[in-house]
């Protein structure tokens, strides 16, 4: 068993220490940084954790040293340092505007010149013990006002146990995803060409007309026998 001194911290793990076939033993390029990091440091069998910082040697003195400036016991014995006490200015008070304006309009003063004369004439100041009520008094707050910050509105437990914040989220997604398909639709739309036209509204056939020798076909007439165009259509009409 070990002795009751507390062993020494463990220094951080070099290159030259690792052995051969060690759980820390690296391959290729090897870096003493790499010793010093805790999440690539592994544990060695039997030892304890290393510390991967650098710390200083056995003879520093962690913490603050303050240097003594009061002299220690023998000072307080041979010399009494007592605090002198401070001198308090009276507060200098602000001035009393209501009693000078009263004072100055029954004196018969009417204009802002005379009043300054006035407030310079007689300086009166308020009260400390008006002046001090004045402060200490707080504002007068309706009977039914509420101090402090407002309460949360308590957690709706049935909806949460329903899944209701669920079903919304996913009602919102498949909102959402319709109207993204939507516009897409919108974007994607293809110009129509002619040939896309003529497949969806094609043009009439043509009757097909047969070939004819010219010379057999219907010639109009070069003489006309008829006096006018009313006989010629009462001579038509009687031979139909």
């Amino acid at each position: 068993m070990a002795s009751g001194g507390a062993a020494p911290p463990r220094r951080p793990l070099t290159l030259a220490e690792v052995e051969a076939g060690s759980e820390n033993e690296r391959l290729g390029v090897a870096r003493d940084s790499m010793l010093r990091n805790p999440l690539i440091l592994k544990a060695e069998l039997g030892k304890p954790q290393r510390n991967c910082y650098n710390l200083p040697g056995f003879d520093f003195s962690y913490g603050l040293y303050i240097h003594g400036t009061d002299g220690g016991v023998r000072e307080a014995i041979g010399h009494w340092n007592t605090v002198k006490p401070r001198t308090t200015s009276a507060p200098n008070m602000p001035r009393d505007f209501i009693t000078m304006n009263r004072g100055a309009l029954k004196a018969g003063y009417t204009t802002a010149h005379e009043y300054n004369l006035y407030y310079k004439a007689k300086d009166i100041r308020c009260k400390k013990e008006e002046y001090n009520s004045f402060k200490r008094c707080s504002p007068k707050a309706p009977a039914d006002f509420t101090y402090g910050s407002p309460a949360r509105p308590s957690t709706p437990f049935f909806d949460l146990l329903q899944h209701k914040y669920k079903e919304l989220w996913m009602e919102h997604q498949r909102a959402l995803t319709i109207a993204q398909r939507m516009q897409k639709k919108k974007k994607e739309k293809v110009h129509e060409t002619r040939t896309t036209v003529l497949r969806k509204h094609p043009l009439p056939e043509k009757e097909e007309s047969f070939w004819h020798l010219p010379h057999l076909e219907k010639v109009g007439p070069h003489l006309s026998t008829f006096p006018d165009s009313d006989a010629r259509k009462k001579a038509f009409s009687a031979s139909h």
